[in-house]
């Protein structure tokens, strides 16, 4: 018997072992062995196990099993698998991605502490050789009895009047027992949950729940496409189809677009499901992160609640998978492997099998194709609970705005409308949130007399300046450098600073609105999960009262008391040279707009722009997802894109342009004949963004509706490519990309 094994070596290639006979029965898929890999001994993990191999009479044995708390679950290696073929990943790029790092490392241990428990004899206080024991020793067995029977030694030092010998004497007398017991680093450990019921349904929420009850009743369920408006209650059906899913004795796994969403969306579970919840996110410490991977692969856990890598949750009974806000595109990976999690939760759904919920007040077209062609359920929920009526949206032509203004007197990127309606606002004692997709205080530092911009080196970017610490940054690379007086090429002392972000607002919102708690909320301030969730605790307690931010607060967040939301610049990126900047520009609005009026109070929204009678714009004031959706496709099938084709991306990168640009016409060379007639391309060419990161970018794109034709051939080209022209600079294949740049 011989087992493939994937290490963690970058070769994209898995190596072939002998099982010894002592291993043969114990060893199994997903099985993290030991192994010697040229003179280095490593660990690495069971792929597939075969009767043969080209390699067997040079094939080394399997050294041993290792730690079997660590194991691959099994039942996602078809997911790996799948992973690995869609997206044209190597085996150990995708396994290592479905682990978290501190699992796979196996580096992390549990951490144990020493209990102290009453023994059994010590709960009959009454009987005449209790009454024997001295004062002090009765009231340690009396306060922990108290105190629920077991405590950690550290805690029961502190809660009793005694000492090591009283403990020790009381354990040696057969009154206290002494154990070790594995002590779980919990991320939830500073957070009072009060739990709360099931809530009464609407009529439209039932007929949702009713939906996805028979799919979870059922053996191949489709996936469902969850269609509710902002404010409809699509939280309260996640919960209770997850009820029905426990009943049934199996587990959920609830996927949110941001971390920023995470402690909120925890809150909700918690708050219904107690313990049974764990979260999954990159804002946890490694140990936080190992003790509640191993509580959901030990069946300690049941419901799993995370950003993109939550979906690898190592379940063995999955039930449901949930991908709220599903039309994201965080949930895109941006390093290999390149997968969408919404889409490859479609795939575990299949593979499992279970029930999968695609929720979203504005549907990816790709989902909603896919709902008319019969592939998807669609179920939709057009009403907001209790018949709250939809916030209306206003827009502002900031083009009339700024012709409107007498000689001398200075614009503001605030219209008089936004302004008059937080003033209203502010003095109802209601809260504002102002959105603005763009971080920092200026965007640009450019010199006047001779044209100087400052730009970065590394990136085909200009540097967006941070005024708080007076430098220049770049948002690709982090790149940091002080901001000049004066032009650094000509002198001149008046350097200008173009356009604004959310830091400007901020500054400026802080001027108009003296009296008013202001708080940011972007990348900037919000540097870690405890950021997130001090901030909106404030929001929500109403210790702030205008929110400014970037998308983080554009989904998810449900605050009664806003009545006022303020989109400053919503054509930021409806111009951008991207198929699907006009979708993006109506989610946002629609989304942003969600927020707004979900108390009692009714909400307003106003959105400024310079192109108000753009019909992105125009469907997102009326919040008419259908009316956009009939508007948009005929472009999109006119011109050949998602979700009528498939795209798949080529990028290759190099410290030196020459270098990228070989390598790029090179592998061009062997892929053409290999693409079939239909498949349209372009380039080799630079990227958009040309240079990132230090390094220059070529690519390719290729376009069609076959997109398993597609990636074979991209693959085969890399195996007949010369090796010197990809040694340097290999190929990345992203397929499906979210972004061309």
């Amino acid at each position: 018997m011989f087992a493939e094994v994937a290490f963690n070596l970058a070769t994209g290639t898995c190596f072939d072992y002998l099982v010894p006979p002592e291993l043969e029965g114990k060893i199994h898929l997903g099985c993290r062995v030991r192994a010697l890999f040229r003179s280095n001994e490593l660990s690495g993990y069971v792929l597939k196990l075969k009767e043969y191999s080209e390699y067997s009479s040079r094939a080394n044995p399997i050294i041993c099993i290792e730690d079997a708390s660590r194991q691959f679950p099994p039942q996602l290696l078809k997911l790996a698998d799948w992973i690995v073929s869609y997206y044209c990943a190597s085996h150990e790029c995708v396994i290592w991605n479905l682990l978290p790092a501190v699992v796979r490392k196996g580096e992390m241990q549990h951490r144990e502490a020493v209990y102290i428990d009453l023994a059994p004899k010590s709960k009959d206080q009454g009987s005449p050789e209790f009454q024997a024991l001295t004062p002090k020793r009765q009231e340690v067995l009396k306060t922990l009895t108290r105190l629920g029977g077991s405590l950690p030694a550290k805690e029961m030092l502190g809660a009793v009047d005694a000492g090591d010998s009283v403990i020790k004497a009381l354990v040696e007398g057969g009154w206290l027992t002494k154990s070790k017991r594995v002590e779980e680093r919990d991320p939830f450990a500073n957070t009072v949950v009060q739990r709360d019921k099931p809530k009464e349904l609407t009529t439209e929420q039932s007929a949702a729940l009713k939906s996805i009850v028979e799919a979870l009743d059922a053996p191949r369920p489709k996936p469902i496409l969850l269609h509710g408006v902002t404010g409809s209650g699509k939280t309260e059906v996640y919960l209770q189809s997850i009820q029905h899913c426990l009943d049934q004795g199996r587990d959920a796994i609830v996927l949110v677009p941001e971390i920023a969403l995470t402690p909120q969306t925890v809150l909700r579970f918690r708050q219904r499901f107690g313990d049974l919840v764990s979260v999954l996110h990159s804002g946890l410490t490694d140990g936080q992160r190992f003790d509640e991977w191993t509580r959901i692969a030990g069946g300690r856990s049941r419901i799993a609640v995370g950003a993109r890598s939550a979906l690898f949750a190592p379940f063995h009974h999955l039930g449901l998978i949930v991908v709220d806000e599903e039309h994201e595109s965080t949930y895109k990976q941006d390093e290999m492997p390149h997968y969408n999690a919404r889409d490859v939760a479609v795939v575990r759904g299949m593979l499992e099998p279970c029930a999968v919920l695609l929720g979203s007040a504005t549907p990816a077209l790709e989902s909603y194709y896919n709902c008319t062609i019969g592939k998807y359920h669609l179920v939709e929920m057009p009403s907001r609970i209790d018949d709250k009526p939809l916030p209306p949206i206003e827009l502002v032509d900031m083009r009339l705005e700024r012709a409107s203004l007498k000689e001398g007197e200075k614009g503001s990127f605030f219209s008089k409308r936004l302004k008059m309606l937080i003033d209203n606002a502010l003095h109802d004692k209601h809260q504002v949130m102002l959105f603005l997709n763009r971080r920092g205080y200026a965007t640009t530092l450019t010199c006047n007399q001779c044209g100087y911009t400052a730009s970065c080196e590394n990136c085909s970017v200009t540097y967006t300046f941070h005024r708080k610490i007076n430098k220049l940054v770049c948002h690709h690379c982090n790149t940091v450098i002080d901001a000049p007086a004066k032009c650094p090429d000509c002198g001149n002392p008046d350097i200008r600073f173009g356009g604004y972000g959310t830091e400007r607002v901020e500054s400026v919102t802080r001027a108009i609105f003296p009296n008013a708690m202001v708080a940011r909320m972007d990348s900037d301030t919000m540097t870690n999960a405890e950021s997130y969730r001090k901030v909106l605790e404030a929001f929500k307690c109403g210790n702030i009262d205008i929110l400014i931010g970037t998308q983080m607060i554009a989904k998810g967040l449900d605050f009664p008391n806003v009545t006022v939301v303020g989109i400053i610049q919503a054509d930021i990126g409806l111009n951008l040279p991207d198929f699907r900047s006009a979708e993006r520009t109506f989610d946002l609005i629609t989304q942003v707009a969600g927020r707004a009026g979900r108390g009692d109070n009714p909400g307003r929204v106003v959105v400024q722009t310079c192109t108000p009678d753009n019909y992105a714009l125009a469907t997102a004031q009326r919040q008419d997802f259908a009316a956009f959706y009939a508007q948009e496709m005929p472009g999109r099938q006119a011109l050949g894109f998602p979700p009528y084709t498939h795209l798949v991306e080529l990028l290759f990168r190099s410290e030196k342009e020459e270098e990228a640009a070989q390598a790029a016409q090179a592998y061009a060379a062997v892929l053409m004949p290999l693409l079939k007639p239909d498949v349209q391309v372009l380039g080799p060419m630079p990227a958009p963004l040309a240079k990132l990161q230090g390094r220059y970018r070529y690519q390719m794109l290729l376009r069609s509706a076959d997109i398993r034709g597609m990636t074979a051939a991209c693959k085969a080209a890399i195996a007949q490519t010369p090796l010197k022209a990809l040694r340097k600079v290999p190929v990345e294949i992203d397929v499906d990309p979210r972004f061309l740049q």
